[in-house]
């Protein structure tokens, strides 16, 4: 009987197995160093605005960001630029206008209440939550095992996306489409929006096209997540108190049955 239920559960183990890596064969993801990831990492402001300003010069014109406010730009943890800029770069933008005398169809300039306007084209995905959707590193099914290990991968997936096309391209049913290493079916549709050098950063940072990557992957990690900071500074406080909450706890239990333990043991000797 155990060995019949051993030889199945080690058929299904390795049917499972099989499956996944023959799912996700077509895609790589590579592990990249951002310094927000690990329990104390933070964002990098500077990365953060290298980031932006890739989006805006490269990604804006397909890729919307629906869920960021303009005004979250100047937040603590953040890309941190000044309001007064961030007033001026909203103003760069046209959404719709819902004021008492608009029109439908009217737009105006959007305000650091806004948000950033929705993908211009309907086919281009909306970049807020990406880094988050799209789960970078798999292992064995149910398991989570790699995301445990490097994190769920999404700014990864991002940046083994923008630097994965091989230069191939095929053309299927009027539709081009370009060999890139990191998508699941190893071809995709969006032509290669980096070849590097693609913006001037005025820090001076490189401008290469890995470089490129990792900043926008980065910026849209803190789309995705902009209060991570916050919540590992919250989690961090909670395991303190954990910690000081059991070691009182430990003290507490030693005092009240110390007493009740000695007078056992007394009563064991007289026995």
């Amino acid at each position: 009987m155990i060995r019949k239920l051993t030889a199945t559960v080690l058929t299904t183990l390795a049917l499972s197995t099989g499956s996944v890596f023959a799912a996700g064969a077509g895609g790589h993801t590579e592990d990249v160093a951002f310094p927000f990831e690990g329990p104390f990492g933070t964002y990098d402001k500077l990365q953060l605005q290298r980031g932006l300003k890739v989006y805006t010069e490269v990604c804006a014109a397909c890729h919307g960001l629906k869920y960021v406010p303009f005004r979250t730009l100047s937040d603590p943890g953040g890309p941190e630029l000044p309001e007064d800029w961030v007033r001026a770069y909203a103003a760069q933008f046209e959404v719709p206008d819902d004021g008492e005398d608009a029109e439908p169809g009217d737009t105006r300039p959007a305000k650091l209440t806004d948000h950033f306007p929705e993908s211009a084209d309907p086919n281009a995905p909306d970049l807020s939550l990406m880094a988050k959707a799209r789960a970078g590193f798999h292992g064995p099914e149910g398991t989570g095992i790699n995301q445990l290990i490097k994190g769920i991968g999404g700014p990864e997936h991002i940046y083994s996306i923008l630097t994965g096309y091989t230069g191939e391209e095929k053309e299927e049913a009027g539709t081009t489409f370009y060999e890139n290493t990191a998508f699941p079916s190893g071809w995709i549709s969006m032509p290669p929006p980096l070849f590097g050098e693609d913006v001037e950063f005025d820090d001076g940072a490189p401008n290469d096209l890995h470089s490129e990557a990792r900043d926008l992957a980065a910026f849209l990690m803190w789309a995705a997540e902009p209060k991570m900071m916050a919540r590992k500074k919250a989690g961090f406080v909670a395991v303190i108190m954990l910690v000081i909450l059991s070691s009182l706890l430990y003290l507490t239990n030693k005092t009240l049955w110390m007493p009740v333990k000695k007078q056992a043991k007394e009563a064991a000797k007289k026995a």
